[in-house]
């Protein structure tokens, strides 16, 4: 029996590019999961912060924040955000930029760790990523993250516990040493195996043919 193949994912769960990315992996795995030598794989999500200085409360909206904080003008963000709303639809998440509320994601990365402990991270990641991008929810407080955590079926008091006490601020730390590291500057970024490394959302068919590569060499 060979091992699993282990895909490391460094992503924030408020970059639009990192859900796409997430939908796009688990589409071209599934592509492979016909085969007749179908690979195992295993997938963890670490932390990044893109911008660890945004407020819990940010005033205004995605097109404010991409304006006002990283100073670029509102026309092109305007584009930008149309741009990756088609690429989000492609992909078949229906972004909502005039609903989203920018916040600061550390707690959210928190919770991750917590639901990872628990072995539910995935589903957590997934709810978290649909709140924000096509919700509208907040993910920067405790409260509600907490709702988010029983709606992923996690324990919403010891979510409260863990995201209250930072029990797993240290574990966030952890990935985000080891992004630099491995001089990880934007994300998604997916490291297969522990000696590939892939940058930004591909499209499905590419991480189907990276998954059948790694699984042939391993079961050579």
């Amino acid at each position: 029996m060979t091992d699993a193949i282990k895909i490391d994912v460094w992503s924030d769960i408020a970059c639009p590019w990192c859900y796409i990315g997430k939908r796009n992996l688990e589409k071209g795995l599934a592509e492979t999961a016909s085969d007749a030598d179908a690979p195992a794989v295993e997938v963890t999500y670490h932390s990044f912060e893109l911008s660890p200085d945004t407020p819990v409360d940010f005033e205004g909206d995605e097109l404010d924040f991409l304006a006002g904080h990283k100073g670029m003008p509102r026309e092109r963000v305007s584009e930008m955000l149309e741009n990756v709303t088609g690429v989000a639809a492609n992909a078949g998440l229906e972004y909502r930029f005039d609903l989203l509320q920018h916040t600061n994601t550390v707690k959210a990365h928190e919770l991750l760790h917590f639901a990872k402990a628990q072995g539910a991270q995935l589903p957590m990641a997934e709810r978290l990523m649909a709140a924000y991008f096509t919700e509208g929810r907040h993910i920067g407080r405790v409260d509600d993250l907490v709702d988010l955590a029983g709606e992923a079926g996690l324990d919403a008091d010891a979510a409260r516990e863990a995201l209250e006490s930072g029990q797993y601020l240290p574990a966030v730390r952890a990935d985000q040493a080891q992004a630099q590291a491995y001089g990880i500057q934007g994300v998604p970024f997916f490291v297969i195996d522990g000696k590939y490394g892939v940058s930004g959302a591909q499209p499905p068919e590419a991480f189907a043919q990276i998954a059948r590569q790694v699984w042939g060499e391993k079961q050579a």
